[in-house]
């Protein structure tokens, strides 16, 4: 069946048209978000507030899960589709160096500027809203459609997707991920894992250093071999690229600050690309003739962080690469919707950074794709912000995707 032909030009203006109407209230609700900090493990106001706009919007089934998911659906068939947006952010570093509040949700000049704007309140709300739509056109009958306001994402991405498949009875055969993809379609994307570097040595006064063995002098050749690590690895894969090596914290500790430091660690962020595995990069790394003569200790990092409800779920920071079969009814689906939408050819590609695919993908298999408005360069930066004009788009994307997706898997598999 052509996807193509599902949905008529009618049915598209008239899809178009409710987007439309529904895109001041959408815009009202993002700057509400906005204006909410949440923070990994502190987003109990947001979750909150969604719930309010699934509630008034005529959501079914609107609850919190015990880890503090917020999920609510329409339709009631036994195939199951989800669409997943986490609701937490990182933090601000210095708000000077913001042009404006990252909580006050300003717009001007038709962005509107703040914490989470564009990864991924903004998702967020146009999936919000884009569901909503679904449901006064008609989502077919053998469809129930689940949107998923997942919390610590930021902190432990893909996290709350392992509870949700493993600990609940949600089990969609395809997931929409609203990561701000700027209106293109993601089949895929890097995994990454955390590892943490120790060096120990030995303490003695600062003004004899001699007398002992400084634990921050042993890490500085690990830090540049780790550096010419990054740019030897040979693994390249003919979507998702080559994996990546990146320090990004350090810390050490001694007796005080006229002492020599005893301890030393580095914080690593590795992205994996398919072809890739965890146990090998670890061996990598703790193969370096750097981190063999100082006995350094190489490690893999877990989670096991409380929820804002309380809840931990133990994980390790490992979160597989994937990719989506763009020859399959999960991506050929969105690509037939985001056409009608755009009314153009859409832009596919794999995104830079993890999300809940590294999960719904990476570790169970399930079909994934990517769609969302705003763009990722914005993603985690000073000056967050999504264009308000990428809403109405998104949530006829959202709106339009489950009857195409239905017709793209009339006869093929997803």
């Amino acid at each position: 069946m052509d996807e193509n032909n599902v949905i008529s030009p009618e049915q598209a203006t008239h899809t178009f048209r409710l987007a439309e109407e529904s895109a001041p209230e959408c815009i009202e609700f993002l700057r509400d978000l906005v204006t909410i900090p949440s923070p990994s493990r502190g987003e109990r106001l947001a979750c909150e507030r969604v719930m309010r706009e699934m509630e008034s919007l005529g959501y079914r089934d609107v609850h919190l899960d015990e880890m503090g998911n917020v999920l609510g659906r329409f339709g009631s068939g036994p195939r199951v589709l989800a669409i997943d947006a986490h609701i937490d952010t990182v933090g601000i570093s210095n708000p000077t160096h913001w042009k404006y509040d990252p909580f006050r949700g300003v717009v001007s000049g038709g962005i509107l500027y703040g914490r989470g704007a564009s990864d991924q309140k903004g998702g967020l709300a146009a999936v919000i809203h884009g569901v909503a739509l679904a449901a006064r056109i008609g989502i077919p009958d053998d469809f129930s459609v689940w949107v998923t306001a997942t919390v610590n994402g930021e902190d432990c991405v893909s996290l709350a997707w392992q509870y949700l498949i493993n600990e609940t009875e949600l089990r969609p055969e395809v997931v929409v991920v609203s990561m701000p993809s700027h209106l293109g379609v993601c089949f895929g994307q890097r995994g990454r894992m955390e590892i943490e570097i120790v060096t120990r040595g030995v303490s003695t006064h600062g003004s004899q250093p001699d007398r002992g063995t400084n634990a921050i002098y042993l890490m500085s050749p690990i830090v540049d071999a780790l550096a010419d690590l990054h740019g030897e690895l040979v693994t390249d894969h003919p979507n998702l690229g080559r994996g990546s090596i990146a320090v990004t914290e350090f810390s050490s500790q001694s007796p005080s600050l006229t002492a020599i430091p005893d301890e030393s660690r580095i914080h690593i962020d590795r992205r994996l690309t398919i072809g890739e595995t965890p146990d090998e990069a670890l061996a990598e790394i703790g193969a370096l003739a750097a981190v063999q003569e100082c006995q350094a200790e190489v490690r893999l990092l877990d989670y096991n962080q409380p929820s804002w409800r309380g809840f931990a779920y133990p994980t390790d920071k490992v979160f597989p690469a994937w990719e989506t079969s763009i020859d399959g009814a999960a991506v050929g689906a969105a690509m037939s919707t985001a056409r009608q939408v755009l009314g153009r050819e859409p832009r596919i590609h794999r995104s830079k950074f993890a999300s809940s695919g590294c999960a719904t993908a990476g570790l169970f298999g399930i079909p994934t794709i990517g769609f969302g408005p705003a763009d990722e360069l914005h993603s985690h930066s000073v000056n967050d912000q999504i264009a308000l004009a990428q809403l109405q788009p998104a949530m006829a994307f959202y709106a339009m995707y489950t009857e195409i997706y239905q017709a793209a898997t009339s006869d093929r598999n997803p």
